[in-house]
């Protein structure tokens, strides 16, 4: 399409955050009358959301500080199911009271980006569980069933990689495209929701809900999805050795959080610093990519704006001071993780790897033996050559604090407690 009129896909193509829509011409003639209401559905499958989930996120927030009202589906109906879509397995079967705990905690990270509340574009929660669990199955199949075929079914991306792979479909996943079909049409019906939004993997889900309210209720509605995110070397965006880059300070540190977004690839700091902040373009555009000193500061300025959305400006200053601290100084800032010992334990003493590993919780002793034998291990700055030496209480100074670092950029506190001193 020619440039887009409405402030809401002017934002979304300055991101680089579009990549499919249906009649998107009609669809920025509704931005421009603030008349979009948008969703984006959210599966409770843990306690928090992470990295990979933002893009999205700030889709909503988007729509938000364009004028339009967002809306946040969380899924504790489908998460009982789970979305077949770029999975090889089914999903682990999660019960009641634990979908109940994450979908709270779900709601306080999403508070952090959004506004919740009953004005005109404030932003509402909903639960799909609040109809999904009352369908009578055998109406839900003559009244809804009816609009889906199995051949069309079949075509979609998400179902056909899964079976091109030899991989198992359940006929419980297999239904989770026509709940999502569903939820548009709930949406739709109850709240006169008009978009659903979502990552490229979810095109064909979108396409099912689009299709139901048109067959089902005549209405004409809108899909938006963006490209699925990767890193200029081709990694999945959020993911690291560690695993997922949560939004939850419980799960992952202001700190963590911070490191993650300063060790940014260069090719990937301007656009991250466009998706990702809420910094204008005028001064992004003056950061010369060429000069390694400003790619530097902007990965550091990245790294805070980033931080500050979802943890607070005092938290992504303190990181920043931390590492300034940590990475300048080689001084111990307050912000990096800490594991704590008590005097017991370490009259006993720990195996080097075995607290390599829990300071900086590896996946394995393996991973952490690795580690220390490629030499890229530290204790207060000494390289370990021997990932088998004990640490003990005769290994702490004064302070009683150890620093534990893997090559340059990732450091760890151990401190020592003594029970006496509780």
């Amino acid at each position: 399409m020619e440039k887009p009129k409405s402030k809401f896909l002017k934002a979304l193509f300055r991101r680089g955050d579009f990549h499919e829509s249906n009649n998107i011409a009609v669809l920025d003639e509704l931005a421009m009358n603030n008349k979009l209401i948008g969703y984006i559905g959210f599966d409770a499958t843990a306690p928090s959301l992470h990295v990979g989930n933002l893009m999205q996120i700030l889709k909503l927030r988007i729509m938000q500080q364009t004028g339009q009202k967002p809306i946040v589906l969380i899924g504790g109906g489908t998460t009982r199911i789970g979305d077949p879509s770029g999975k090889d397995e089914m999903r682990k079967i999660r019960d009641d009271q634990e979908i109940k705990q994450n979908i709270n905690k779900i709601k306080s990270i999403l508070s952090k980006f959004i506004i919740f509340g009953d004005g005109p574009n404030e932003a509402i929660l909903v639960n799909n569980s609040d109809w999904l669990n009352k369908l009578n199955y055998i109406s839900f199949l003559r009244d809804i069933g009816k609009f889906f075929t199995i051949n069309r079914m079949l075509t979609f991306e998400s179902v056909k990689n899964r079976l091109d792979r030899s991989q198992p479909l359940s006929f419980i996943e297999f239904n989770y495209m026509i709940l999502q079909a569903y939820d548009f049409l709930k949406l739709n019906k109850d709240f006169k929701c008009n978009l659903q939004m979502g990552g490229s993997d979810q095109w064909g889900n979108i396409l099912n809900g689009i299709e139901l309210c048109r067959r089902y209720s005549a209405k004409e509605v809108f899909g938006i999805t963006s490209e699925l995110l990767t890193t200029s070397s081709g990694s999945k965006m959020g993911k690291t050795a560690k695993g997922a880059v949560w939004l939850s300070d419980d799960l992952l540190s202001a700190y963590e959080y911070w490191n993650f977004w300063r060790n940014t690839e260069d090719p990937d700091v301007i656009r991250f610093l466009k998706i990702f902040t809420d910094i204008p373009d005028k001064e992004i555009d003056t950061i010369n990519i060429n000069n390694i000193d400003e790619i530097n500061e902007a990965k550091k300025l990245l790294a805070t704006e980033a931080t500050a959305m979802c943890h607070g400006r005092s938290s992504a200053e303190e990181a920043e001071k931390t590492a300034k601290k940590t990475f300048g100084s080689g001084l111990y800032g307050d912000s990096l993780p800490t594991l704590d010992i008590s005097l017991p334990d370490l009259n006993k003493g720990i195996a080097v790897f075995d607290l390599f590993k829990k300071a900086f919780n590896l996946s394995s002793g393996s991973e952490a033996r690795r580690i220390i034998r490629e030499g890229s291990a530290k204790i207060n700055d000494v390289k370990i050559n021997n990932e088998t030496n004990i640490i003990n209480n005769s290994n702490f100074e004064s302070s009683n604090i150890l620093k534990l670092s893997i090559g340059k950029k990732k450091h760890s506190i151990v401190k020592k407690i003594n029970p006496e001193d509780l």
